[in-house]
């Protein structure tokens, strides 16, 4: 096994942290695609168990390909504990069904993706866990939301899809200022471009399913965060209820991790330029891109993100009739909602990502009719401005 330096950089733990090789000596890292594990005895079965040897059970919670992505990721975040799961949404639900009880209340932004709302909203409510919601960027408002039983605050910065930012020092010092715990949706920056665990957050979930995987491929999540809270409370969820990870999809998720930090930097320049470019398009009323000095956050994107990331929206002028030509004049992007991808997506989030939300709650996360959110991909960036110029030339 390569052993872990806690001097390696970024770059250098994405690719050689987690893999134990096995006696075959192969350098990539093997996929076992088994669901239980064999034992030499009677006595070694107990032990393992018990919890007395730690090692392979049965791969609804162990599977070494599973852990040397859980590994690496941890690495990668500065993390002790790492748990994947099947999805990002299921990194969410196991994160609150380890570390919330009956009466417990949760404060979350207000602008984070749909169905993190409904899985608040719907099915926590359903166990007496109670959520308020806050503007992302509002500190005076998420102390005023804080209960004597809040015990989490939720944020996903940037946000999706208006890219806002919420200050992660400020809201980690608040958070345990009040006994709270702060988990932080990493998904649109990754650990390449924002490491919210070195700024006081106490936990970090992500849809591996978006960036770090990278190429659409495979759905998965991950929770990340300390030995206690994510390695014996969340991975105890995951063991008893088993919204596990296949093998297959950790194995993708650690030939993404791999070109992670190359990834992101240039999703970041291919989004920043294309923003630039947005802004000077008669058509568009306003663009939100943490990269644009217009951006209201700017300064705090620049201290707290390494880099503006890929995500970037926009409004038209026109509303819901105007967003949908340029979406529907496309040739090259791809409509879909997912996002992270190489290749460039559009969507239109007030019927998509946030269809289920009802209008006031639409209105209240600032999600317009003529708002358009695109994942800027890898393509050449003046084939994606061309491919747009046709729907905006047309308004």
């Amino acid at each position: 096994m390569t052993k872990f330096d806690p001097e390696w950089e970024l770059a250098t733990r994405a690719i050689r942290v987690g893999h134990e090789r096995t006696p075959e000596g192969e350098h990539s890292e093997p996929i076992f695609m088994t669901s239980s594990f064999v034992f030499g005895s009677a006595a070694e079965a107990a032990a393992r168990f018990s919890g007395e040897d730690p090692g392979n059970i049965y791969a609804r919670f162990t599977n070494p390909t599973v852990r040397a992505f859980e590994e690496r990721l941890a690495a990668m975040e500065g993390g002790e504990s790492c748990v994947a799961t099947a999805s990002g949404m299921s990194a969410i639900l196991a994160t609150s069904m380890g570390l919330l009880q009956q009466g417990d209340h949760l404060v979350s932004s207000r602008s984070i993706f749909g169905s993190t709302v409904v899985l608040f909203d719907k099915y926590l409510s359903r166990f007496g866990i109670e959520t308020g919601y806050v503007d992302l960027d509002d500190l005076d408002a998420w102390e005023a939301a804080i209960r004597p039983n809040t015990r989490m605050l939720f944020v996903e910065t940037p946000s999706n899809p208006l890219t806002a930012l919420g200050d992660i020092r400020a809201l980690a010092d608040l958070a345990h200022a009040h006994d709270c715990l702060l988990v932080v949706d990493n998904c649109f920056c990754t650990p390449a471009l924002q490491r919210p665990l070195e700024l006081g957050a106490d936990i970090v979930v992500h849809s591996a399913t978006k960036y770090i995987d990278g190429q659409g491929r495979a759905l998965g999540g991950a929770v990340v965060g300390d030995a206690n809270r994510v390695g014996e409370e969340v991975f105890g969820v995951l063991r008893t209820a088993g919204p596990t990870i296949s093998p297959f999809n950790a194995w993708i998720f650690l030939k993404g991790l791999e070109t992670l930090d190359l990834r992101m930097r240039a999703h970041s320049a291919a989004a920043g330029q294309l923003a630039a470019w947005l802004e000077q398009q008669s058509a568009v009323a306003r663009v939100h891109y943490p990269g644009l000095p217009s951006h209201p956050q700017h300064e705090l994107a620049q201290r707290q993100q390494k880099a503006p990331g890929g995500i970037l929206a926009f409004e038209l002028k026109g509303g819901r009739d105007a967003a949908w030509q340029v979406v529907d004049s496309t040739r090259m992007l791809s409509i879909t909602a997912n996002l992270g991808d190489t290749k460039t997506t559009i969507t239109h989030p007030a019927s998509t990502t946030h269809g289920r939300l009802s209008e006031e709650q639409r209105q209240e996360a600032g999600i317009t009719q003529g708002l358009i959110r695109i994942a800027v991909g890898l393509e050449d960036v003046g084939d994606i401005q061309k491919d747009l110029a046709r729907g905006l030339d047309a308004l």
